[in-house]
């Protein structure tokens, strides 16, 4: 499903990820865990594509999207929701979700994704009605 290889990337000539190579496949959940300055973020930011990597190749459902502009890949349904409780606080927990589908056009499809996650994640199920600027960061 999204494969990462041989991924580098600099902020100038720091480099922040050397020779990353990672695969996760269809209904895997993959955690990145690290020191801060490990390149946790970095990672994330490359595979959205707002950040260019130096080197290797990142393809998502056999795509190649090292190269793509993020929003094209953000259509192909990648998106980073990077710390920061960059929420929409007054708007409810499903309506925030709501605003990442926005780029879609089957509705029925875009329910179905979002009552397959709120399975996922119950608590936001429980709290979907609710403000988005109330719950804790955690």
């Amino acid at each position: 499903m999204l494969t990462v290889e041989g991924l580098e990337c600099r902020y100038g000539k720091v480099i922040a990820i050397r020779d990353l190579s990672i695969e996760v496949r269809q209904g895997e959940l993959v955690t990145l865990i690290g020191a801060n300055g490990a390149g946790k973020s970095t990672t994330l930011r490359a595979i959205s594509g707002l950040v260019r990597p130096a080197r290797g190749r990142i393809t998502f459902m056999g795509e190649d999207i090292t190269r793509k502009p993020a929003r094209d890949i953000l259509a192909l349904g990648i998106a980073h929701c990077p710390e920061g409780r960059r929420v929409f606080p007054y708007m409810t927990v499903r309506e925030n979700l709501e605003m990442g589908c926005y780029l879609r056009h089957d509705r029925d499809e875009v329910a179905r994704d979002l009552d397959r996650l709120l399975a996922r994640f119950p608590i936001l199920a429980e709290r979907s009605s609710q403000a988005a600027g109330t719950l804790s960061g955690g």
